[in-house]
């Protein structure tokens, strides 16, 4: 199991009571139309692409989820390109979880998964770099990243304007 530092810890209030438990883990199959509500809202403000009911069904597997009182606060999916190279997908933090870390060990969680998986690269295309660029990644252009162009790209309604910054991590 993928240990991430925090996960799996109960969170205390200011008077000592237990709030719950908080926790990254893989996506499981009940955690599915709360990962569409979060993407759903997300990709309304042009942030993260849509996904349908079955493409996360279909995907579940690349999903974590950060996980607290036993609601969906968090997602990130790594999805593989090719036999070097995965994507990641869907970073989202509910407004009332960000700034607290949560992306941060959403990342580190699939960094993780990735060096297991063998996995020599993992890129991301985002609009928010500097967050990236502190985990490590470096902008390159989006030519290299060739298999990325030909498959979900042609889908999106940007393309070929993309205004999205390709950025790439070597996994060590």
């Amino acid at each position: 199991m993928i240990r991430v530092a925090g996960c799996g810890s109960k969170v205390q209030s200011s008077d000592g009571h237990e709030k719950g438990k908080v926790m990254i883990r893989k996506a499981k199959i009940e955690d599915v139309k709360e990962i569409q509500q979060l993407i759903k809202l997300d990709s309304a403000r042009g942030n993260v692409l849509p996904r349908s009911l079955s493409d996360l069904y279909d995907h579940l597997r690349d999903f974590f989820v950060f996980v607290r009182n036993r609601k969906v606060m968090g997602v990130c999916a790594l999805h593989i390109c090719w036999d070097d190279l995965a994507e990641f997908r869907s970073l989202i933090v509910k407004e009332e979880a960000r700034n607290k870390g949560v992306g941060v060990k959403l990342v580190k969680a699939c960094l993780e998964e990735s060096k297991m998986l063998g996995l020599k690269r993992v890129f991301a295309l985002t609009y928010r770099s500097e967050f990236f660029g502190k985990l490590g990644f470096e902008k390159v252009d989006k030519a290299v990243l060739p298999h990325k162009i030909w498959t979900d790209c042609l889908k999106c309604v940007k393309f070929p304007d993309c205004d999205e910054e390709a950025m790439v991590k070597e996994v060590i």
